[in-house]
């Protein structure tokens, strides 16, 4: 019985997943969704992206948790628009949380959506939000072996961040290694190494991600 109730909840999320697609596209704003396993460093990517865009691009982010505000708070104290969704137990985000967080922002104002999931590496990659675009966000500290131990992941991500680079000589971290189990379900995907404590390769992340919110907003 757990199968079809599985497929029910899925086609249900897909079917408001595709209605928030298109009020995004409708209104042109790029919808990016960050997932990583908890302290993987999704906030401070967030702020460190958002430091770097160019002025024609607008941001917003939706903050997911199982609880509290702390990272909504950190956003909106750099003057960023956000917007929290504590999910109460529930181990990712879905298209409904994020149609009832939509009404909180600023939507005519912004063309940049962020929204950062609930740290995790296994469910969020099985809840189409109606986002442009997965982003998974690595870290040096989880190990290399990440993408051996969660392909899905790996496998439904459009670009992936490896953060704390900084901290890939203490931990004996193989790059190779990471992205031969990367490159194994998921082979032409973008990889950034990036480091938020010194700024290595922050630019290039961010020059890619807001090259495709301009792209996308020229088409709309």
């Amino acid at each position: 019985m757990k199968i079809p109730v599985q497929k029910k909840i899925l086609n249900a999320n897909d079917e408001i997943a595709e209605e928030n697609r298109q009020f995004f596209h409708q209104h042109g704003i790029f919808v990016v969704n960050i997932m990583a396993s908890p302290g993987a460093g999704k906030t401070s990517l967030i702020l460190a992206t958002l430091a770097r865009l160019p002025a024609e691009i607008r941001p917003a982010v939706i903050e997911g948790d199982l609880a509290s505000s702390i990272d909504a708070d950190m956003i909106a104290a750099h003057g960023y628009p956000v917007t929290q969704i504590n999910t109460g137990g529930n181990c990712h985000l879905d298209a409904p949380m994020i149609r009832t967080a939509m009404a909180k922002l600023p939507l005519d104002s912004i063309n940049l959506l962020l929204i950062e999931n609930v740290g995790n590496l296994v469910c969020p990659a099985g809840f189409d939000l109606g986002a442009d675009l997965a982003v998974v966000v690595g870290s040096v500290p989880e190990g290399h072996d990440k993408p051996y131990k969660y392909p899905g992941m790996f496998a439904a991500a459009n670009a992936l961040v490896l953060n704390k680079s900084d901290m890939i000589q203490v931990f004996e971290f193989d790059v190779e290694y990471y992205l031969r189990g990367v490159r194994m379900v998921n082979a032409d995907i973008p990889f950034f190494r990036v480091s938020c404590k010194n700024g290595e390769g922050l630019d290039a992340w961010s020059e890619w991600l807001w090259q495709h919110c301009l792209n996308k907003t020229k088409r709309i």
